[in-house]
């Protein structure tokens, strides 16, 4: 049967598995223009290597001013940058462990994962879209009363570690950088908020000072023991799998009874937790053996 389409053709309408329609399609499927796919590049990484990806927020000075962040840290950044890493750790459960801190997050995959065929640019993107999209997603259950003005940008990179020292060795120099920043944020903030400095000034201040002179000026002139400081902000944020036990409310019906009761029932369930502690020291990797586990 034929139908006349407005610009004056016939369709057919109708037509059978076997039919010249049915035919045309899975010709289509193998058509000269298939060539133009040997233009993708071969991005495969290396087996037997950790693949971690880190994301930065792009432009986040910028960001963080415009919705006006607390400084030295806002809680509630941090808060949602780790809601949207748990997102992605539950989405892509390779994912062995991550740290966050700021507006950075890296990403570790299993040594032995063969998720997408370990092509680089499916573990780069799926993990930034996945982040990008919960942080607009949750934004609201953070920042309740201050309206996101404009999307958040993030961009990330692939780095490949083939041994377990080298892996334990980017995620100490990371939370390094966490302890050297906020350790600078606190003193340049307290500067200019209780010290009555302007930027400039607290900059010139602090310019060629070490950490012990960092901490000095915090001690002695704002009372503040930088030790006492929240984990959270000096050491960052871990997220590794666990098992937890949940007490949920279930409905059941008794024997010899009419009506439902309800009752406690406890599960065990793995989920993804944030923890706030030292990983350059031995005792994290000895407590958590199973990250770094050759059949995790």
């Amino acid at each position: 049967m034929l139908r006349c389409c407005r610009a004056g053709a016939a369709i057919a309408v109708g037509c059978a598995p076997g039919s010249l329609l049915g035919r045309r399609g899975l010709t289509m499927a193998k058509s000269k223009f298939e060539y133009v796919r040997d233009f993708e590049m071969d991005d495969t990484v290396l087996p037997n290597c950790w693949i971690v990806v880190r994301l930065d927020g792009r432009n986040f000075h910028r960001f963080s001013e415009q919705h006006e962040f607390k400084k030295p840290n806002d809680d509630r950044a941090l808060h949602l940058m780790t809601k949207c890493a748990q997102t992605v750790m539950q989405e892509l459960e390779d994912i062995a462990i991550a740290y966050g801190q700021s507006d950075e997050y890296s990403f570790v995959f299993k040594k032995k994962s063969r998720w997408f065929k370990r092509r680089a640019s499916k573990f780069m993107t799926h993990v930034v879209s996945q982040f990008s999209s919960s942080y607009v997603f949750y934004w609201k259950d953070y920042f309740k009363d201050q309206q996101l003005l404009y999307p958040p940008g993030f961009d990330g990179r692939i780095v490949l570690y083939p041994s377990n020292q080298n892996l334990k060795d980017y995620l100490s120099w990371r939370q390094a950088d966490c302890h050297i920043n906020n350790l600078y944020n606190t003193v340049f903030w307290m500067l200019v908020q209780r010290g009555g400095l302007t930027p400039v000034q607290a900059q010139e201040r602090l310019r060629g000072t070490l950490a012990g002179d960092k901490n000095e000026i915090l001690f002695s002139e704002f009372n503040i023991n930088y030790s006492n400081e929240p984990l959270m902000y000096r050491k960052g944020t871990v997220l590794i799998w666990q098992k937890v036990n949940e007490v949920i409310t279930k409905k059941i019906k008794l024997p010899k009874e009419e009506e439902e009761k309800e009752v406690e029932v406890t599960r065990t369930k793995t989920k993804v937790v944030p923890l706030h502690c030292d990983i350059i020291g031995d005792q994290f990797w000895e407590e958590y053996p199973q990250i770094l586990a050759e059949d995790s």
